[in-house]
């Protein structure tokens, strides 16, 4: 709707604008006329060379000497036949110039028509089309190179924004449509309801609609705002994170191990914290039914000097999914679908604004499924002075 929107606006003022732009020569005209005009300045030269060459050579008059010389061209005849052959020289070598140039032109553009075609294509909306030009790295492969990443980037995008938006709909309206159900009900037999559990279900999903528009307000603003910084340790942010979900973890049965070594970062200490609370919460509530277990660590990337490694591993289910998806907004470990159990139920963008958060801070996020079952997370950021 944005998109078509901002069309609109745009093609009101964009075709006048490109209506009223002078009609100039075209770049392979350009090219044309530029080797054209190489060919006979080079030429020319070469005839002018020749030319001063012929007159200041030294000139023996012969018919003084030998009457019956008189027959043999002067000097004058023959800068006088020279002329005329350069001036038709130079008329040819204008016309093959040209023909050679604008041929020459047309294959040196050809590549830049490809590429021309595919942007009008996407100006158009469809990015699912690229240049694909083969043959040695020169500019014009690199252009089509930098071009065709463009357009994956931006397809990725705009997919990705498509599902956003259609599963941030599902998301609010499913709240909005249980309250209506429970208050439809009451209705139809308001003699027969628990007014108490009544209010405190319709409260609790009331919650739940207000949890996902925060989440979806704090997703936002990592996009739009730069965070404010200072010197920090991720480690005492993370045992900061750990206690808080201790408790959680106890009820769940899950056994929490921490390896909190210093890293010194430069950061927002509210949203690091909350990115540890994230990926912790993540870890407890996707674990075994029994006997799980979690392992928090900081300390210095071994992997990359001056970066720091916060990385949190849990046992779990196996994943079969792409983990790399589960940063999209709404998409859990078990699929689009919200857990029944409200003690285990999230909103699904929990690593969304994970992931969120670290491009804020600049910094890498890699998840990878492990053998036995669960999900190791590293979060590796530029390393600061505490």
């Amino acid at each position: 709707m944005t998109r078509a929107a901002g069309g609109d606006d745009g093609g009101a003022t964009e075709e006048p604008a490109r209506s009223r732009r002078p009609r100039r020569l075209t770049a392979r005209m350009k090219l044309t006329l530029t080797y054209a005009l190489f060919v006979v300045v080079a030429g020319a030269f070469t005839l002018i060379v020749v030319y001063l060459a012929m007159r200041f050579v030294p000139y023996y008059p012969l018919a003084d000497v030998n009457p019956q010389a008189a027959a043999i061209a002067t000097r004058p005849d023959i800068l006088r036949a020279l002329a005329k052959a350069s001036a038709v020289t130079l008329l040819l070598l204008a016309l093959v110039g040209l023909g050679v140039g604008w041929l020459i032109a047309g294959r040196v553009l050809r590549p830049l028509q490809d590429i021309t075609r595919a942007a009008r294509r996407a100006a158009g909306g469809s990015l699912d089309h690229r240049v694909g030009l083969t043959g040695p790295r020169d500019e014009f492969t690199e252009l089509s190179d930098t071009f065709d990443d463009m357009l994956a980037r931006l397809q990725h995008s705009f997919d990705a924004q498509q599902r956003f938006a259609a599963n941030a709909s599902h998301e609010l309206r499913t709240p909005l449509a249980v309250s209506r159900t429970m208050l439809d009900v009451a209705v139809a037999d308001p003699d027969g309801q628990d007014y108490g559990r009544l209010v405190s279900r319709l409260r609790e999903t009331n919650q739940r609609g207000i949890d996902i528009t925060d989440a979806l307000l704090q997703l936002s603003a990592l996009d739009h705002a730069p965070p404010a910084v200072e010197a920090l340790d991720l480690a005492g942010t993370a045992r900061g994170a750990v206690a808080a979900v201790r408790e959680e973890a106890r009820a769940r049965g899950v056994s929490l191990h921490t390896d909190t070594r210093p890293a010194p970062v430069t950061g927002n200490g509210v949203l690091l914290r909350q990115l540890a609370l994230n990926l912790l919460h993540n870890a407890v509530r996707h674990n075994l039914p029994a006997d799980g277990s979690l392992s928090l660590t900081t300390g210095p990337d071994p992997a990359h000097a001056g970066r720091v490694l916060l990385t949190v591993t849990n046992t779990g289910p196996p994943l079969s999914a792409t983990v790399d998806r589960l940063t999209e907004p709404f998409l859990r470990g078990g699929g689009r679908l919200a857990e029944q159990a409200p003690a285990r139920r999230g909103h699904g963008l929990g690593l969304a604004i994970v992931a969120g958060i670290v491009r804020a801070h600049h910094g890498e996020l890699a998840l990878a499924a492990n053998p036995g079952g669960g999900l190791t997370v590293r979060v590796s950021l530029p390393a600061g002075r505490a």
